[in-house]
């Protein structure tokens, strides 16, 4: 029983000290070992192939975790699991935080795919039938999105001095063409693209799904709120991490990883001004 005593006080005492181990190499606390979470798809792809192999230049050790859903990667932030994670963009973050209690942070603003007006019924948006179905984001941000896109296309008519970043289908003043909306999971919408007469899918749900982004029948005009962040807990944004992440995000690599293999992209106003 003593031998046992010791030994199981032994497992403990090594799992605690690789724990300790393990956090002090973290580059929230210092360390050299950074871990950035994102979605799978092309935000994963950026941080491999445009972000990591920069940070490693300066010394880091990177660790890159996937995620499948828009939930896991700010909960793993704000609990310390991730140092940064790079999916979201400013209005989702925000509404985040309040929602939480949370204070994550955006370092900088990526290029970032469009939400794209996608049909396999209409080659022009201009010969939409009436009573058309339109699949929508089923969360609040991203619906604004599609809707401010059907705006741009002609194809509705917004109340005036709405809330731009919370427009919903009550925010409608005209409707022309008697529209009826479909609010479904963004990784949903692009199989809906078969199923209804236009979808609006967000730009990495488009490309995870193997679809181009010029062939949808339109592009949102994206505000740089909705472009994309690479995101870290607010305690540590003035961190070094967090200044060499900015850096190599600013880093003539950086851009022409972009230019290469994200065509498409649209550049936030700090990389075109």
């Amino acid at each position: 029983m003593k031998k046992y005593v010791k030994w199981a006080s032994a497992l403990v005492l090594t799992s605690i000290i690789t724990l300790l181990a393990a956090c002090g190499n973290s580059a929230e606390s210092g360390g050299k070992t950074i871990r950035i979470g994102a979605t799978a798809g092309p935000y994963y792809d950026m941080v491999t192939k445009a972000i990591q192999p920069e940070l490693e230049k300066k010394g880091y050790k990177v660790e890159t975790i996937e995620f499948t859903d828009y939930v896991q990667p700010n909960t793993a932030l704000s609990e310390g699991e991730l140092d940064a994670n790079l999916f979201q963009h400013e209005v989702f973050m925000k509404a985040y935080n309040r929602e939480n209690h949370k204070n994550l942070t955006g370092l900088m603003t990526v290029p970032t795919a469009p939400m794209g007006l996608y049909s396999e019924k209409y080659q022009d948006l201009k010969d939409v039938e009436a009573g058309a179905e339109v699949a929508i984001p089923n969360d609040p941000a991203n619906a604004a999105r599609a809707f401010l896109t059907l705006k741009d296309q002609g194809l509705i008519k917004l109340k005036n001095n709405i809330d731009t970043l919370k427009a919903s289908v009550h925010d409608i003043a005209e409707n022309p063409k008697k529209l009826t909306f479909k609010q479904l999971e963004s990784a949903n919408l692009p199989r809906a693209v078969e199923d209804l007469d236009i979808a609006a899918v967000p730009g990495n749900f488009a490309l995870s799904a193997n679809m181009k982004l010029q062939d949808a029948l339109a592009l949102e005009n994206m505000p740089d709120r909705y472009r994309n962040q690479v995101v870290v807990d607010g305690k540590n944004k003035d961190k070094q991490f967090a200044e060499d992440l900015k850096e190599v995000i600013k880093s003539k690599a950086f851009e022409e990883t972009i230019d290469q293999a994200f065509a498409g992209f649209g550049k936030p106003k700090w990389m075109t001004e």
